[in-house]
């Protein structure tokens, strides 16, 4: 048995369609068996409410008196992308303020639009005969705009790592606050109620379908950027009206230490049309599993530490190396459900039919990373290898006579074994100088928490702790903690022409 679109639009039309929600659908068809919920329903509607970071509003603002070539925009002191001709613009969720920095950004611009709030506009440009203005300011509410296009080039991941933390410092990322040693896990995603959880294979969910999207109607353009189908990490673009929208479903947000993003209410609704239609709506959270990963590793592939099924996630807590981690979603499983109710409730009222999709996906896309064609300088590339250090034992004296011979303002502090324990500074032998006591040996006066590098970490990230960390040099140590050199400020900005300083 199969059912066509005409046949559910038709019954959506006459007020008898049966329309559920994912999250009801398993236990339909537990009951029902598969050919019963074929017959039985009609549509399943899905819903997810997260972070989508790639998100953000083409805008027209109509031509001015004299017409100006608006070069560079702000809209509250958030530049928008001025490429596309005389007076349309891109406002990007991320991009962040002038004046607030990551308080206030592109996703507050569109929030504030869609709530009726007026917003600044600033654009500049260098004038020519047909664009002879060359700068205008204005107050805007969305209702001026000619045009206001969300277009999201990348939302609803068919699935996203959850995130921990190994190190022993907490990290600010865009998978929100990760404790250290572990403390936590974060997820997102709505699970079984997610578009894509529900048509993994792009059965039914592909360009010109209609969906919900922030509270107004929209459509699928294409496969989404950076979508990997083929590893079970698609996306979609989506596009819909902006006047349109609601408060209710796009809510700007800032993450501390991370920058703006905007959270996105998206929904699709799925045709019953078959039966694959059916085992795949039939999905439960414990189906779905997931990967949590170590963003302790600050590299692309980060260490995998194990694989956990969505109920596991929203049950509160996952264990971790035999110790029980708390778990917290960055997404809104409530927000997700009025998103699948809300595009029942459209359906059942005949607002939205459904429609059969444009053009096919590729099922078998998978990303690939970047083609870099300039490889990131490593530390053992500008690491000082005679490094002058110490042990433990010695006396502060002996110190002070290695920091003025070395030519050095640090001291690695090692062990008996050669291990590195500490690190002495100048300063710290003048404050023990000047302040006698008891402090006679090294190890009265080391600081004993070291911040360290190691060879082939890039550059990059080793200037990241100098700087994290209020610091001018750390010492470049082996897998066993053995000391092999320094990097300092004054190497980084050698490398770079004081890039790094």
């Amino acid at each position: 048995m199969e059912k066509s679109i005409e046949e559910i639009n038709t019954r959506i039309r006459d007020g008898n369609a049966r329309v559920v929600t994912a999250e009801e659908m398993p236990d339909i068809v537990a009951e029902l068996g598969e050919e019963g919920a074929l017959k039985e329903v009609d549509v399943v509607t899905t819903g997810t409410f997260g972070a989508m970071c790639s998100s953000g509003a083409f805008l027209n603002f109509g031509h001015t008196d004299p017409p100006i070539r608006m070069e560079r925009i702000w809209l509250n002191d958030v530049e928008a992308y001025g490429g596309l001709a005389a007076v349309d613009a891109y406002m990007g969720a991320t991009q962040q303020s002038t004046t607030q920095g990551d308080k206030y950004g592109g996703a507050h611009v569109i929030e504030d639009l869609i709530s009726g709030r007026s917003v600044e506009l600033r654009a500049i440009s260098r004038g020519t005969d047909c664009y002879p203005r060359r700068t205008v300011t204005s107050t805007l509410l969305l209702e001026d705009f000619n045009d206001a296009v969300m277009v999201n080039p990348r939302n609803a991941y068919q699935n996203y790592n959850a995130a921990t933390n190994s190190t022993d410092r907490t990290l600010h990322t865009y998978m929100g606050l990760l404790l250290p040693n572990n403390g936590n896990v974060s997820y997102s995603g709505a699970g079984a109620l997610s578009p894509l959880a529900n048509d993994p294979h792009y059965h039914r969910i592909r360009s010109g379908v209609p969906i919900f999207l922030g509270g107004a109607q929209g459509m699928v353009i294409g496969q989404g950027t950076q979508s990997s189908p083929a590893t079970g990490f698609a996306t979609l673009m989506t596009t819909g009206g902006l006047k349109q929208m609601s408060p209710d479903f796009i809510r700007a947000a800032t993450y501390q230490g991370y920058g703006v993003t905007k959270y996105v209410g998206v929904g699709v609704p799925l045709p019953v049309t078959d039966l694959e239609v059916v085992r795949s709506t039939a999905v439960r959270d414990e189906d779905l599993m997931t990967t949590i990963v170590d963003y302790g590793v600050p590299h692309r592939d980060r260490p995998a530490i194990r694989r956990v099924s969505f109920a596991e996630l929203k049950s509160g807590k996952v264990e971790i190396n035999g110790e029980e981690v708390k778990t917290s979603s960055l997404s809104s499983y409530k927000k997700a459900r009025q998103v699948a109710e809300t595009l029942r409730g459209w359906v059942e009222q005949g607002s939205i039919e459904l429609a059969l999709p444009t053009r096919q996906f590729n099922a078998a896309k998978r990303t690939h990373p970047m083609r870099e064609t300039k490889v990131v300088p490593m530390v053992r590339e500008v690491m000082d290898t005679a490094v002058v250090c110490i042990t433990e034992d010695e006396p502060i004296t002996t110190a002070a006579t290695k920091l003025l011979k070395g030519e050095t303002n640090h001291l690695p502090v090692l062990d008996a074994d050669g291990i590195l324990v500490g690190i002495v500074t100048t300063y710290d032998v003048t404050k023990a100088v000047a302040r006698p006591g008891d402090r006679l040996l090294v190890k009265d006066i080391m600081t004993r928490k070291v911040v360290r590098t190691m060879p082939e970490e890039a550059v990059d990230i080793a200037a990241q702790k100098l700087d994290r960390n209020n610091i001018s040099a750390m010492p470049v140590v082996d897998p066993a903690n053995r000391v092999i050199g320094m990097l300092t400020a004054l190497d980084l900005g050698k490398l770079v022409g004081g890039r790094w300083q």
